[in-house]
C-alpha cells in the first residue's frame, strides 16, 4: 500500500492508503478504527479496483474537525476529499459509522457515487439503543474509554477472529481521544440524519451485517435495503459488528456482486 495525504479545501489533511489499479473503490471505516480496518478488503480488490482506504477526521493520520461536528460535517468531509481525489464517480463502502457517511454521500451527491456499500449500518434505533450509544459518547468525553467491552461484543474465541480482535484492539488503544469524541458524539446523533432519504439513493446499494450484531440488525439491514430503489440486504449467520474482519470471504463476494452490478 502506499501512504499518502491530500490537503482538503478547508486546510484539513485526509490521509489514506491506496493499492491497484482500474475503477476507485473507496473505504471508510468506523469510529475507533483507522485506514487499515479495511485490510483483507484492500488486498483483495486492489488486484482489479483502485482502493482508497481513508482515514476518517481525527483518526489515524487525518487531522480532526472540531469538537461540536456533526454527521452532515463528516459526509460534507467525504466530499471534500472525494472531489479532491480528483478521480470521477466512486463506489464508496463504509462500515459501521462510515456507512452512515457513505449513505450521506449516496443521498447528497449522486453524481459523486456509482455504487454505495453499508456494512453494518444503523437505521433508527430504537430509544433504548440510542439512550446506550449517547451515554457512551457522555462518557467518552470525559477520557474514559472502554476498550474491554466492545472487543467482547464484536469477537468470539477462533483464532481468525481473536487475530483480528488484537488488530482492533491496537487501533483503539492508539486513537486520538478527542478526534474518537468527536466522531463517537456525531455517530451517536446520527443514525435518523438520511433515514428518511433512503429513497432518494439512485445508485445500486448494498446494505449488509450479520445476525450476531444487537447494535446494527438485520432489521435496519432490510429496512434500508427496502427504501432505496436499487438495494440490496445481505445478512450474513453467526457474525457480529466486525464481519468484514471476522467473514472477509463471505464480504468479499457480496462486495464483489456489488461491484459487478452495471451503471
Amino acid at each position: 500500500m502506499t501512504s499518502k495525504t491530500l490537503l482538503l479545501s478547508n486546510n484539513l489533511s485526509a490521509h489514506f492508503y491506496e493499492q491497484g489499479e482500474g475503477e476507485p473503490l473507496v473505504l471508510i471505516h468506523g469510529v475507533g478504527m483507522q485506514a487499515e480496518a479495511w485490510y483483507p478488503q484492500i488486498k483483495f480488490f486492489s488486484q482489479k479496483y483502485h482502493v482508497i482506504s481513508v482515514d476518517m477526521p481525527g483518526h489515524g493520520q487525518s487531522d480532526r474537525l472540531p469538537e461540536n461536528a456533526t454527521l452532515q460535517d463528516f459526509v460534507a468531509w467525504t466530499i471534500d476529499f472525494i472531489t479532491t481525489l480528483n478521480c470521477g464517480s466512486v463506489n464508496l463502502a463504509g462500515h459501521s459509522m462510515g456507512s452512515l457517511i457513505s449513505a450521506g454521500v449516496g443521498i447528497t451527491r449522486p453524481d459523486l457515487v456509482k455504487r454505495v456499500a453499508v456494512l453494518n449500518g444503523v437505521y433508527k434505533r430504537s430509544t433504548e439503543a440510542k439512550a446506550a450509544v449517547i451515554q457512551r459518547a457522555l462518557e467518552l468525553k470525559t477520557g474514559h474509554v472502554d476498550i474491554t467491552t466492545p472487543l467482547s461484543r464484536w469477537f468470539g474465541s477462533s483464532e481468525l477472529e481473536q487475530s483480528a480482535a488484537e488488530r482492533v484492539k491496537s487501533w483503539l488503544e492508539q486513537v486520538d481521544l478527542d478526534g474518537y469524541s468527536t466522531a463517537y458524539t456525531a455517530f451517536a446523533y446520527g443514525d435518523d440524519v438520511y433515514a428518511d432519504d433512503w429513497s432518494k439513493m439512485e445508485c445500486p446499494a448494498l446494505v449488509l451485517t450479520g445476525t450476531g450484531d444487537p447494535n446494527s440488525t438485520p432489521e435496519m439491514t432490510e429496512k434500508m435495503a427496502e427504501l432505496a430503489p436499487l438495494g440490496h440486504a445481505v445478512v450474513i449467520k453467526n457474525e457480529r459488528h466486525m464481519v468484514n474482519l471476522t467473514a472477509p470471504e463471505q464480504v468479499n463476494n457480496a462486495m464483489q456482486n456489488w461491484l459487478n452490478i452495471a451503471v
